[in-house]
This record gives C-alpha cells, sequence and structure tokens, in this order.
C-alpha cells in the first residue's frame, strides 16, 4: 500500500473498522494516531494491520534522534549541555537514541548533521526527532522541515528546554553577519563579471 497515513475514513473503507473502534484503540493503547498540525487524527497502516492480524508486530527498530546544534566553535560547552538536557528527556521516556550534533550556522543550507537526519528520515529509521526549540533545526524553513517529518511518520518533539537566551542573541547576530556577508559576496561577484 503507498500510503503510510490514513484518515478515518480511510481506515472505515479500506479496513471497515468504524471511528469508535478506533477510538477504543487508542483509549487501549493498542494504537497512537499521529496529530496533525490542526490536530486531525492519522493512523500508520501498519499498526492497523497489526491489530487486525494482517501482519505480524515487529520490534521497532526505528531510533529517536537527539539533534543539538551551535553555530560556532565558542559555543561548544552550550552544545555539550544541549545534548545533555536531550538525552535526559530521551531517558525519562525510555527511548532507543541516536545524538545528531553538529556545530554549523542556522542558516547552512549544507549541514552535514542535518542532511544525515533527513536521509534517515526517508529511509524509515527515525520514529521521532527530539530538539530543544525550532530555531535548533533551522533558522529559516521550520515548517517546511515539520511537513517533511510528518510526511513520513515522523514526530518532532520540542522540548522548549532551557533557552538560554544571551545565546540565543549572540547566535543570531552570527547568522544575520553570515546571510550579510553572503549577500555581499553573490553582489559583488556579479558586478566583477560584468566589468569582464
Amino acid at each position: 500500500m503507498d500510503r503510510k497515513l490514513l484518515t478515518i475514513k480511510q481506515c472505515k473503507e479500506i479496513y471497515g473498522i468504524s471511528r469508535i473502534s478506533l477510538i477504543n484503540y487508542e483509549k487501549k493503547g493498542l494504537i497512537t494516531p499521529i496529530r496533525t498540525p490542526g490536530g486531525v487524527r492519522r493512523y500508520k497502516v501498519e499498526d492497523i494491520e497489526r491489530i487486525l492480524g494482517i501482519i505480524e508486530e515487529k520490534k521497532n527498530t526505528k531510533k529517536t534522534i537527539l539533534y543539538a546544534r551551535v553555530s560556532t566553535k565558542k559555543q561548544d560547552e552550550y552544545l555539550k549541555n544541549q545534548v545533555k538536557r536531550l538525552e535526559e528527556y530521551a531517558r525519562s521516556n525510555n527511548w532507543n537514541y541516536e545524538v545528531i550534533q553538529e556545530i554549523a550556522s542556522g542558516v547552512n543550507e549544507n549541514r552535514r548533521g542535518l542532511e544525515k537526519l533527513l536521509n534517515m528520515i526517508q529511509r524509515g529509521e527515525v520514529e521521532r526527532v527530539v530538539i530543544e526549540y525550532p530555531d535548533r533545526l533551522a533558522r529559516f524553513g521550520f515548517n517546511y522541515l515539520k511537513k517533511f517529518f510528518f510526511a513520513f511518520g515522523v514526530e518532532l518533539i520540542i522540548i522548549n528546554g532551557n533557552n538560554e537566551e544571551k545565546e540565543k542573541m549572540i547566535e543570531l547576530a552570527e547568522d544575520l553577519v553570515a546571510i550579510v556577508t553572503s549577500f555581499a559576496a553573490k553582489t559583488y561577484g556579479q558586478r566583477g563579471s560584468k566589468k569582464k
């Protein structure tokens, strides 16, 4: 089946499971729906087929990914503390986890750690991603990433840990300098090529 996530209506049409049955399965803890940003329930095909006995329950080999990022090497101590807080959160939930951490600007589109994460999601290896707050994942385009995760059935958890406002302001200033530098380089590069 192509669909990984099903609506309540699709569960009824394909498997003959009513809305009330789905809610009862949810109350008993047999299935956990994924919620859209609008709060609408979506169900994983494998969860429905497991309940119906179509497929045997397999041990979940998917991982929880803890993603931590800072902009510069000067923030190394902050990165360590960020990872520590994420690990404490994962351990408190008894999750099998892997840490992806990197030192790169939040506006950098070529981050190795983020690319690794996106590839793992596409391969179906990730159950959830845990971050401290949205701009750890991306300074711009966070909602696009959130939609990408949702499309692959990956839960995104933002724990909103210690924001350390001073660190955030320093990092934001560094990202703004990176943006201005990038635009200036492109502008002056275009001018130079016109002279030739």
